[in-house]
């Protein structure tokens, strides 16, 4: 059994590694039958393979691999012909740091993935790896990083935007991926691509970073709100598919999405064990901003109650059609409440948008919607800005109006 510790010793197996839990703090273990190779645990829990050694009077480290890139055995290897290395008057480090300079952009890409990414989010990760997979290898990967400057980031964003990248790419059984070009995707793109060269300027690959300055095309947010008309047709077109026989379970998450402002992620994989019927509210162990509790209104806990009466001991809110796991069938579901509705272009994300609409065209204010959704930033909360006004303009009509009477000759309404 391992103990805590800033340091310890073990021999660094599978099974060792895989015993290690993260507990808040970073820690080393060392391998107790080869001096110098260590494993190095991170607070998140992530964990990296390295060597220690000393050359020329200075002790220095060196990055193998991090846990699942390479096992335990596969690093132990290379660990073993690195401190060889050393051994023969070689500095891995030093040899690594003149290799880098010649970088390419792929390369650079593939340094990112492996090194660059370890606080993000598994979606937040795969979604990056798809825009620089995507876009930014296909039309920079060849060049050598140093040799990148300004005008080639320009034209990279001009590129994409006019759909230089877009494909249509089959993928594993049934499944297809469509790459998209637009002036959002090459701005988003920028500027994810503006955080791998910084972390290449943090290594000293270069000394700047070329994206900076570059001034990147409008990112247009879709904000589409559903007017109350068009959620009474969502609301009658669920009715009626429920009715129909079709899917219940997909059709109660859409109803339990659009009286939360939700995200799919977050409801989706819901779990009984995260509802708390005492309190009104969810208690999210992960989100993508976190763990995090959201408060529900009385409607929202009324669905719920009537779900867990007919849960059946599945431990799943909203389970799929096998023995275990969540539903799936929810883009199909939503396909034909929309078409039923007459709501062409309407995306599951915008009743979250339109959770946040209601809410501000009451006159609640934005801290509080903010609060609702779960928004960090209240920068994001502020494209509802416009919708909390509506009030304020209410009265401003009144006013005028009254106003107008008065100058007419009329009494004014009280």
């Amino acid at each position: 059994m391992l103990t805590r510790g800033q340091a310890i010793m073990a021999k660094l197996t599978k099974e060792t590694v895989d015993r290690i839990v993260a507990d808040g703090r970073e820690r080393m273990l060392w391998d107790d039958q080869l001096p110098g190779f260590g494993l190095r645990i991170q607070p998140s829990g992530v964990k990296t393979y390295l060597i220690q050694y000393r050359f020329a009077g200075r002790t220095r480290r060196l990055k193998i691999a991090r846990d699942g890139v390479l096992s335990a055995k596969q690093a132990r290897d290379r660990a073993k012909a690195l401190l060889g290395d050393v051994a023969r008057g070689i500095d891995p480090a030093a040899r690594r740091d003149e290799e880098r300079r010649d970088l390419t952009v792929a390369e650079l890409i593939d340094l990112y993935i492996a090194e660059g990414m370890t606080t993000k989010k598994p979606s937040t990760i795969a979604n990056d790896k798809g825009k620089l997979n995507r876009h930014v290898r296909p039309l920079l990967g060849k060049r050598l990083v140093r040799s990148i400057c300004r005008a080639d980031i320009e034209r990279l964003q001009a590129d994409i935007a006019n759909g230089k990248t877009a494909a249509n790419i089959k993928g594993g059984y049934k499944s297809r991926s469509i790459v998209t070009g637009g002036c959002g995707t090459a701005a988003r793109t920028l500027g994810l691509l503006s955080g791998v060269f910084q972390f290449a300027v943090g290594r000293k690959l270069r000394p700047d970073n070329p994206v900076r300055g570059v001034q990147r095309f409008a990112d247009r947010k879709m904000e589409r709100f559903l007017a109350p008309d068009e959620l009474a047709r969502l609301g009658t077109a669920l009715d009626a598919m429920e009715a129909d026989g079709l899917n219940g379970v997909a059709i109660n998450l859409l109803r339990l999405l659009a009286l939360t402002g939700c995200r799919r992620s977050e409801l989706r994989t819901l779990r009984w064990e995260w509802v708390d019927f005492k309190w009104s509210c969810l208690r999210l162990p992960d989100s993508k901003t976190g763990a995090k509790v959201v408060l529900l209104g009385a409607a929202a806990m009324s669905l719920l109650a009537s779900l867990q009466a007919d849960r059946k001991d599945n431990p799943q809110v909203f389970p799929g059609t096998g023995r275990e796991g969540c539903t799936t069938a929810e883009w199909k579901i939503w396909q034909e409440a929309r078409n039923r509705a007459r709501l062409p272009g309407v995306r599951i994300h915008d009743l979250r948008h339109s959770f946040a609409s209601v809410g501000a065209g009451a006159g609640n204010s934005l801290l509080i919607i903010g609060a609702l959704l779960g928004h960090k930033d209240p920068s994001t909360t502020a494209r509802y800005a416009h919708l909390a006004n509506r009030p304020l303009l209410d009265v401003a009509d009144r006013i005028a109006e009254n106003i107008a009477a008065a100058l007419s000759g009329k009494s004014i309404s009280q």
